[in-house]
């Protein structure tokens, strides 16, 4: 009998934003696969959970999915974390999905933290339909696809890091309006969480007036102005 593969979602940032069900199931699986094992240990130790610890990531996800998929039919139970976040949702974890797929093999995904809807609840900025974006591309197909973003009439999300957000915000300005209003929020769930809404020449001015630290989660309102 197939064993289980469990996608586990581990606190953005306060460690006691795991859930009960979360540590439960990392105590009781076989082996975890992490991002990064080193990151993952802190957590780890804090709910005094001793597992395997397996790494799994960007750069070596594609040799690694065909033996964790063995290990499956084999009967052992597996979960994935990453540094923070859902797996797959802007982390490893979507190849794994995608062969456990192929393989029909046992899937779950347990509810947990994720950093886009909290910073979209309170952007203030319409939630009813809103497209994830994710990270932009680095470099090339940008900004194609900033001006794909702009002819979607709905609220963006959008993730990216401090070094790269004084350019996403003028290039927010240049493809959806000087008259867009925008939500930026980083460190969420940390002691020093901030959000700061206005227009986006004022998250410009608000950028470019202090050094931004931690991962940022911009949100985009691109419904009718």
């Amino acid at each position: 009998m197939s064993g289980i593969l469990y996608f586990v979602p581990t606190p953005v940032g306060n460690l006691e934003d795991m859930t009960f069900r979360a540590v439960k199931v990392l105590k009781e699986v076989d082996y975890i696969l992490c991002e990064d094992t080193r990151t993952s240990g802190v957590l780890l130790k804090h709910y005094e959970i001793s597992k395997p610890l397996k790494s799994y990531h960007l750069h070596n996800e594609h040799t690694a999915t065909e033996k964790v998929i063995n290990d499956l039919k084999s009967g052992q139970n597996i979960a994935i974390i990453t540094d923070a976040g859902t797996p797959g949702i802007s982390d490893p974890g979507y190849l794994l999905a995608k062969a456990g797929s192929d393989h029909n093999v046992e899937m779950i995904c347990l509810p947990g933290a994720t950093a886009l809807i909290p910073a979209l609840v309170v952007s203030g900025l319409p939630n009813n339909e809103f497209l994830f974006a994710g990270f932009l591309p680095p470099k090339k197909g940008r900004q194609t696809k900033l001006k794909q973003l702009a002819e979607e009439k709905k609220t963006i999300v959008l993730y990216e890091s401090p070094h790269k957000i004084n350019t996403t915000l003028e290039q927010i300005k240049e493809f959806f309006g000087e008259e867009t209003k925008v939500s930026l929020s980083r460190e969420i769930s940390k002691k020093f969480e901030e959000t700061k809404r206005g227009t986006i020449n004022e998250l410009i001015d608000f950028s470019k007036s202090k050094t931004l630290k931690g991962e940022i989660v911009l949100i985009v309102n691109n419904t009718i102005k």
